[in-house]
C-alpha cells in the first residue's frame, strides 16, 4: 500500500500511516525544521519511505515539486494508492486571524494540481474545522472546502467530509477537524462511520481508552520527578520519568530505554511568571480560557491562558505553548508534554529549536509549532487502517 505524504511537516500522518502498514514513495514538506524531524524519524530511523533517486531528500516547496519534476510525477499517474496530506490551516483557523489574503491558502490549489497529475486511487485530507466556514468577502460567499470538493469531484472522485472530534479516538486532547477522504471508485468512503466500527477493537489491542485524560496523558512527567541538564538547550533543565500511572503512559513510553525524556525541557520563568501561574492554578476553573474579572485580577494582558484539566481532555494546542498553564505545576508545558496530548510516542524525537518569536514565526517552525500543526498519529494509523480495508475498491 503506497502513499504519498504532502504538506508532511514534522510526520503525524506519516508515522500513523507506516504504524498501520502503508509505505511511504515520498514526503513534500517545505520548511526545514520540521523536515528534520520528519527525516530523523521516518527517513532514517524507521525507514519509512521508499524514496525515488530522482528526488533529493530535503525539504520540498510543492510548487518547485511541481515544476521542477512534473515529467517524473506523471509517470506515477494511476500507480500510487493514497495520497494524504493538508495544506497549511494558518488563514483558515479561528484560532487565528483568519487571513483570506494569505498566501498559504492558495496551497490548495497546488494540492488540486498534484492530485490532478498524479491521480491516487485514494485521497485523504485533513484541515481546521475554519476551512469549512466562507470568508466574509471572497470567493462568492464559498469555503474552500467546498471548492477543493467541486474541484476533486471535476476530475472524477467520489468526495465525502466531516467534522470529526479526534478526542473521540484515544486523543487526549479536543481537536476538531475537517477530514475529507477520495476514490476514483465509484464506492463513497463515509470515514466516521468506518472508523468507528474499529475504534473499540483497535483502541482494546494498544491498552487504550477512548477518552484519556490530561492526568492519564503526562502525571509521570512532572516536574517533581527530578531534573537533569538539557543536552541540547544550554542553560535549561529537563524532567526525567516518574512511576508509571496509566495504560496511555505505558504505551507511550515504549521502546524508550533511558530515564531521559527527549523534549522535555522546562521553561525558565521569571518569579513573578511563577506567582502568577500558582495564583491560577489555585483560584481558576480548569479547562476553560480565563477571562473578564479574573484577567484583570492577575493582571494577565496576552490574549489567554488555560488553565489544563488534569481530569478532562485537553483544549486544542496551539503554537503558543505561553497559552496553558500546566495542571498543578506552575509552569507551561514541555514539549514533550504537548507530544504526548498529540499522541507522538516518547521514541519519536523532535529536532531544532524549541521556541522561536518576532519575525521569525513567519519561517520558523520551532519544535512546539511542529506538535500543533500535527495530525495526531494514533488517529493518523486508526484511518490508515480503514482505508488499507478499503483499497481494493
Amino acid at each position: 500500500m503506497t502513499v504519498i505524504d504532502l504538506f508532511s511537516g514534522c510526520g503525524g500522518i506519516a508515522l500513523g500511516l507506516w504504524k498501520s502498514g502503508w509505505r511511504g514513495l515520498f514526503a513534500v514538506e517545505k520548511n526545514p525544521f520540521a523536515f528534520a524531524t520528519l527525516k530523523h524519524n521516518l527517513i532514517e530511523k524507521k525507514q519509512h519511505f521508499d524514496w525515488p533517486a530522482w528526488l533529493p531528500v530535503a525539504p520540498h516547496d510543492i510548487n518547485e515539486l511541481l515544476s521542477t519534476y512534473i515529467e517524473e510525477l506523471r509517470a506515477l499517474q494511476g500507480t500510487v494508492d493514497l495520497v494524504a496530506g493538508g495544506p497549511p490551516c494558518q488563514g483558515f483557523s479561528m484560532a487565528g486571524k483568519r487571513i483570506e489574503s494569505d498566501e498559504r491558502n492558495s496551497l490548495v490549489f497546488s494540492y488540486i494540481e498534484f492530485i490532478k497529475i498524479v491521480k491516487p486511487k485514494m485521497i485523504l485530507f485533513e484541515n481546521v474545522k475554519g476551512f469549512t466556514c466562507p470568508f466574509k468577502s471572497g470567493k462568492g460567499g464559498k469555503a474552500f472546502s467546498h471548492i477543493v470538493i467541486n474541484k476533486l469531484q471535476e476530475i472524477g472522485y467520489n468526495v465525502s467530509s466531516e467534522i470529526i472530534d479526534f478526542s473521540e479516538y484515544g486523543v487526549p486532547q479536543r481537536r476538531k477537524r475537517f477530514i475529507l477522504v477520495g476514490t476514483l471508485s465509484s464506492e463513497r468512503i463515509e470515514l466516521k462511520l468506518e472508523i468507528d466500527k474499529l475504534k473499540i477493537d483497535f483502541l482494546k489491542k494498544k491498552g487504550l481508552k477512548e477518552k484519556v485524560t490530561v492526568r492519564e496523558a503526562i502525571s509521570d512527567l512532572l516536574m517533581s520527578n527530578g531534573m537533569v541538564p538539557t543536552p541540547d538547550r544550554l542553560g535549561f533543565n529537563s524532567g526525567v520519568y516518574g512511576e508509571i500511572m496509566s495504560d496511555y503512559q505505558t504505551y507511550m513510553r515504549q521502546e524508550t530505554h533511558s530515564c531521559f525524556v527527549d523534549s522535555h525541557s522546562y521553561a525558565n520563568h521569571q518569579p513573578q511568571t511563577i506567582d502568577l501561574f500558582s495564583k491560577i492554578i489555585q483560584n481558576c476553573k480548569p479547562g476553560v480560557r480565563i477571562g473578564g474579572c479574573d484577567r484583570v485580577r492577575f493582571g494577565i494582558k496576552k490574549r489567554g491562558i488555560t488553565l489544563m484539566d488534569a481530569d478532562g481532555v485537553s483544549p486544542t494546542l496551539t503554537s503558543h505553548p505561553d497559552d496553558y498553564v500546566h495542571y498543578c505545576e506552575s509552569r507551561i508545558l514541555t514539549v514533550r508534554e504537548y507530544a504526548r496530548l498529540q499522541t507522538f510516542p516518547d521514541w519519536f524525537e523532535f529536532k531544532k529549536k524549541y521556541t522561536t518569536g518576532g519575525s521569525l514565526r513567519k519561517v520558523e517552525v520551532p519544535r512546539y509549532t511542529q506538535i500543533a500543526n500535527a495530525v495526531p498519529p494514533l488517529f493518523a494509523e486508526l484511518v490508515g487502517l480503514c482505508l488499507a480495508n478499503k483499497k481494493s475498491i
